[in-house]
């Protein structure tokens, strides 16, 4: 890697030396506090967001070892703090770092690969370098870094020991690809799939496209699909205008293009396609049928015959292809453990993607890594290299490693600051002692290369389990959390309902992830919830909003806030404490505006505050109350004069007590329709799970079940309890494995509901029974097996609802817990 001194950052970037030693010098980036892994040669650029600052995580970087500090924001009694910091300002630290960046690219004259579309950026990456790494030393982007950060982040590693480079670009609003084309600078460039549709970030499909073909406005080549007429438009013109040495390598079934499709044969699990290229036509065997891999993989062809290799070679390397597995997945293991599956790729950027996951999903658990060598690491020292994997398995709190690879085997004396080792040559050995290996009780991830096949280790150790699951995309909930914040007020606070298992989705999974991304409060409905969250590890403040007088012990010993509604409760409250010595323990006051459920009227309200200016046994860590209809505009008044009256009854508790407490009022749809009534902080709840009006939220939980049997039925013979599904005419029958016992109402039954599979909605036929559902699949291709979606993406759970006769919040919160949770991160 190319060292920099801070005198040359200084000169990139134009910037301003604030303190310390201009003849210092770094070799790392750092945007995230939590990824740091060389410190002494790392610079920490500050990077300022919505309701943050990077100033905020200097001080933890600085006592960490990190010496070097690239700012946009001044504080000097923050930077007295840090007397060995060497601290440059730039009026803008993100376009500092893309300033880096580019300059870096610019020292190196390698072949780039600049990747940009709709779909399939990442896929056509990855496979690429699986295709191509036997002939190269590559350098490409991680998992899907490809935003304004990520690419100068990917773009920075290149070092002269590279020779090829793969880098892909994502973008979401004008203006934004002509800096990652600074940055990437791509002598190939590749077009990925483009649909009809355009984004929220555009105002037509056009302008869309045309932004992201500037990516290549400096490139040689532009490998590209042609089956869209739209596309071949827009590709055309922008030659025209933009690049008109640009060479322009095209794939599809016209007798002009580069890459001509002759034919496209299938079968149960292959494609064969026949392809006319360079004046000689070749048979290609695919490993899969579906159309957006064949779509990619004719792409990655293109590209490979367009390098001049040779069929043999495409297609030696066309044996090797899977479809990537995109995410990480969290499940439930025998001897309650836990379990996080990433065994299809192995290198130091993903790796640390997982143990980031690994930390905020597990932190109560001992951890425990299966790791296997690493791909092509392309290191003359690597000594160095798998010391630094073993510091930051050790600063990440993995207990046990274990190794799989001829690599780690004879580097395991680097590991020795863990206190568990094992180490195989070969996952064949290590499956054969799989019986002595005891597992209890752990977070095991599951990291690896995907040709070590780790994933046989994972059927060993999953939990078998009822085969209806609800999966969790965790991502989903990271975006709806970030649409929220954009819609907050300045110091604006947030509270998480993590209440009724999540809304169905896991607590402590899901408080995990915002105790992680930082949210400010949880909110539990019963104490024992909120136990389980402690025990989980869960540090941040939580209220329980109806405590037990018979529970508050436990809220005691666990350190949870009740909510205090009423006199008689705090009576309650009042006698426990005094006989338990217990003083200044934070509560919560609730106030009933106008939703006659819990809290105190402003009568009672009167007089509870003369009995607490009597006996003040508690700390008021907030005061709220709750809106009743703050998503209907026809309400509005009605929410307004709540509003009023919330704030006049706060403001006289404050006087009384004197001292502030957090005022919070604004739930899901107030936080976006009733920007006043934010006060100090808000309540996020069915919002963070993708239910309602907020703009830009995305469904979080999707309900799979599998058919377990078909049956051809004839006209007039009748299916399940009672005899109520009729066939009207000859028909398929499918049985699925979810009934009410599972939350899927029976109500539902008898045509009222609607499961999505293969691509059609087949209705319920008959009863819906405890554990089974039959559905009426005449005229559906499926088969036994098959996945069948309860709710998703296809099948809103809003919709499931509306069929149920009820809202999102019931069905959501009623699937049983026998149903097993998966939670993924892309």
């Amino acid at each position: 890697m190319t060292l920099y001194t801070i005198s040359n950052i200084i000169h990139i970037t134009s910037g301003v030396l604030l303190q310390g030693n201009s003849d210092a010098t770094i070799q790392y980036l750092l945007t995230d506090s939590r990824r740091l892994i060389h410190p002494s040669a790392t610079l920490f650029v500050s990077l300022t967001g919505k309701g943050r600052s990077g100033l905020d995580y200097l001080l933890t970087c600085y006592h960490s070892g990190v010496r070097n500090f690239l700012v946009s924001e001044k504080n000097e009694s923050l930077f007295a703090a840090m007397p060995e910091a060497n601290i440059i300002w730039v009026e803008h630290s993100l376009t500092a770092l893309q300033e880096l960046s580019a300059n870096h690219r610019a020292q190196f004259s390698l072949p780039v690969i600049g990747i940009t579309g709709s779909n399939g950026k990442t896929i056509i990456k990855e496979w690429l370098f699986q295709l191509l790494h036997a002939n190269f030393q590559i350098v490409r982007s991680p998992k899907s870094y490809n935003s304004q950060i990520g690419v100068p982040l990917s773009v920075w590693q290149i070092n002269p020991a590279h020779n090829l480079a793969i880098f892909e670009a994502g973008i979401s609003e004008v203006g934004e690809m002509i800096q990652l084309e600074k940055i990437i600078h791509p002598n190939i460039g590749i077009l990925s799939h483009m649909g009809d549709a355009h984004a929220s970030g555009f105002t037509s499909f056009s302008q869309k496209l045309q932004e992201k073909l500037l990516l290549f406005r400096e490139s040689e080549v532009l490998i590209y699909a042609t089956q869209n007429s739209k596309v071949i438009d827009e590709v055309n013109r922008f030659k025209k205008i933009c690049n008109n040495t640009l060479v322009l390598f095209s794939v599809g079934k016209n007798n002009d293009d580069d890459v001509q499709i002759l034919a496209h044969e299938t079968d149960a699990s292959t494609t064969i396609l026949k392809i006319r290229a360079n004046d000689s036509i070749s048979d290609f065997r695919l490993p899969f049928t579906d159309a957006a891999s064949v779509e990619n993989a004719l792409i990655c062809i293109a590209t490979l015959i367009y390098l001049n290799k040779t069929t043999s070679f495409i297609q030696t390397g066309l044996n090797e292809l899977k479809p990537l597995e995109m995410r990480l997945e969290l499940k439930q293991g025998n001897h309650q453990c836990i379990l996080i599956n990433d065994s299809y790729s192995n290198d130091l950027d993903s790796l640390q993607i997982a143990l980031d996951f690994l930390s905020h999903q597990a932190s109560h658990f001992n951890k425990t890594i299966v790791l296997s060598d690493f791909a092509d690491v392309g290191l003359s020292d690597k000594n160095e290299f798998y010391a630094g994997i073993a510091q930051l398995l050790h600063q990440k709190g993995v207990q046990r490693i274990i190794g799989v690879g001829p690599e780690l085997l004879s580097h395991a004396k680097s590991f020795k600051q863990i206190p568990n080792l094992l180490f195989f040559e070969s996952t064949e050995k290590l499956m054969h002692s799989l019986a002595q290996i005891v597992f209890n009780q752990e977070a095991i991830l599951i990291k690896g290369a995907r040709k070590f096949q780790l994933e046989k280790l994972l059927h060993h150790l999953e939990q078998k389990r009822h085969e209806t699951v609800l999966e969790i995309d965790l991502n989903a909930i990271r975006n709806n959390l970030r649409k929220c914040r954009e819609l907050l007020l300045p110091g604006v606070k947030l509270m998480a309902m993590v209440k009724a298992f999540g809304y169905g989705s896991g607590s402590y999974e899901i408080a995990g992830l915002l105790q992680f991304e930082g949210v400010d409060y949880l909110a539990v409905a019963y104490a024992d919830e909120g136990i389980e969250l402690r025990k989980a590890g869960i540090q941040l403040p939580i209220l329980v909003l109806n405590p037990n007088p018979s529970e508050f012990e436990w809220l005691i010993q666990y350190h949870l806030e009740p909510e205090i509604y009423s006199l008689q409760q705090w009576k309650q409250w009042e006698s426990f404490v005094q006989t338990q010595s217990v003083n200044n323990h934070p509560i919560h006051i609730k106030l009933d505006t106008g939703m006659h459920r819990l809290g105190f009227q402003p009568e009672e309200f009167n007089v509870w505050m003369e009995a607490f200016q009597k006996n003040p046994c508690a700390h008021i860590r907030s005061v709220f109350s709750h809106l009743v209809a703050s998503e209907d505009e026809n309400e509005d008044s009605y929410t307004k004069q709540q509003g009023e009256q919330f704030f006049a009854m706060a403001s006289q508790l404050e006087h009384t007590i004197g001292y502030t407490v957090i005022k919070h009022l604004g739930n899901s749809a107030a936080i976006h329709r009733h920007h006043d009534l934010q006060f100090d902080m808000v309540r996020f709840g069915i919002g963070l799970y993708g239910i309602g009006t907020m703009p830009g939220l995305q469904p979080v939980a999707t309900l799979k079940t599998t058919i377990c049997q078909i049956k051809h039925l004839k006209k007039g013979d009748t299916v399940g309890y009672n005899r109520k599904g009729v066939l009207m005419k000859d028909g398929l029958v499918g049985t699925v494995r979810i009934g009410y016992a599972d939350g899927y109402p029976r109500i539902l039954g008898n045509g009222n509901g609607s499961m999505w599979v293969n691509g059609k909605m087949a209705p319920v036929i008959g009863n819906v029974c405890m554990d089974m559902t039959m559905l009426d699949l005449t005229g559906i291709n499926a088969k036994e097996g098959d996945e069948v979606i309860v709710f998703g993406a296809h099948c809103p759970v809003d919709q499931v609802a509306q069929w149920a006769n009820t809202i999102p919040y019931e069905i959501l919160a009623g699937i049983a817990q026998r149903v097993k949770r998966i939670y993924f991160e892309s």
